[in-house]
């Protein structure tokens, strides 16, 4: 079997959406039921796949576009060029990394779309007006236009539900989470941050959305500090790639003097990652909204201490292993007090690797679920 995966997108670093196309193809590769994958990416994300993801398999084949990197030239390539390179390399299933405009009579074969999220109806924020209506457009003719749709959590099903009725009576739905595997890495400490190796840390990996709140973060940690709850040595380190707060938050970081103890990467490898994770007094995921979160998976993967925001989904995923704060209320309160919780609590090395995120699940899943659409 031959699965092409399009990953295709615009951002010049790695994302969470990135990351979900390289296991995906991991995962399948892995598999005996499948001969080739073909991942596709622009020529702008070429560098970034190779070196900042582990690519190890011999059967995957990353297929580069070089087009203009603008939405007008993705999107018409979407439409007219993806379905032409399917014909092309004959394949047998094509699987979509993230919503995209197609037109289904196009394909020679079944498609495939994970959905993440209903951003565009949850937090048009994200993307800003005009532009969260053709997020919204698209995501609508994508979600029509499958044959099958991947969701990466129930609570991501749940809400396509409400955002689109009866959905479950007109497309083949399945709900597929992603999956964690740091065995094959080799933990190394990020560039940029070798001088601040002998600090403790507290760790959030987050793209800067509005979602995210990573000012409620910078504010609690701020008043720990002033608080002296936290060692005065303590720094912040933010890990995530640029977006629409990005502006705010670094004007939060100055308007509280805080630009030498927090410190923001981006475009680190999964070894680096792995490095941070392990290393960390706690990773702290505040968000409001979120379709799986696979920071909190990896982190709890690694035996890290995680204190998230009372949300289904960190519920669904997290389960008892994490310490919870409400964002109701006090928010920034709340939140300092549940890392000064969890930073009391014992360190336990020997949380056990959750068998939902296995990589031999997820490829089992993924295949059932194409043999039922071919």
């Amino acid at each position: 079997m031959h699965i092409l995966i399009s990953a295709l997108h615009r951002p010049s670093k790695p994302t969470g959406v990135c990351r979900h196309a390289v296991n995906l193809a991991q995962c399948l590769a892995d598999t005996d039921q499948v001969t080739k994958v073909t991942l596709v990416v622009g020529a702008w994300q070429k560098d970034y796949f190779e070196k900042s993801f582990t690519i190890s398999s011999d059967k995957i084949k990353l297929f580069s576009v070089d087009i203009k990197n603008n939405s007008v030239s993705r999107n018409i390539w979407f439409l007219f060029n993806l379905p032409k390179l399917a014909k092309q390399l004959h394949c047998d299933i094509v699987h979509l990394s993230f919503p995209l405009p197609f037109v289904r009579s196009l394909f020679p074969c079944p498609v495939v779309s994970t959905i993440h999220d209903m951003y565009p109806y949850e937090c048009p924020e994200n993307f800003g007006y005009p532009n969260v209506i053709f997020n919204q457009l698209f995501l609508k003719q994508c979600i029509n236009n499958s044959d099958g749709l991947s969701c990466v959590s129930k609570r991501t099903l749940e809400y396509l539900k409400n955002y689109f009725p009866g959905i479950e009576q007109r497309k083949k739905t399945t709900v597929v989470y992603n999956y964690v595997d740091f065995s094959h890495l080799e933990p190394r400490i990020p560039n940029g941050i070798e001088s601040s190796i002998n600090a403790p840390f507290l760790l959030s990996v987050a793209q800067h959305r509005k979602n995210k709140n990573l000012d409620i973060l910078i504010q609690a940690y701020s008043l720990l500090l002033k608080n002296n709850q936290l060692k005065g040595s303590t720094k912040l380190i933010l890990v995530g790639s640029s977006g629409p707060e990005t502006e705010n938050i670094c004007q939060q970081i100055r308007a509280l003097s805080l630009q030498d103890r927090v410190l923001m990467l981006s475009s680190i490898d999964d070894d680096e990652l792995c490095w941070l994770y392990q290393n960390s007094e706690l990773l702290v995921v505040p968000s409001s909204s979120e379709g799986f979160c696979l920071p909190l998976a990896e982190a709890l993967y690694l035996s890290c201490k995680v204190v998230c925001s009372d949300i289904p989904i960190f519920r669904e995923i997290g389960s008892s292993n994490c310490t919870y704060f409400e964002l109701q209320g006090e928010r920034v309160q709340n939140l300092s007090q549940a890392i000064i919780c969890s930073l009391a609590q014992p360190h336990d090395d020997n949380i056990s690797p959750d068998s939902r995120f296995s990589k031999e699940k997820i490829a089992h899943q993924y295949l059932n679920f194409y043999s039922i659409l071919k």
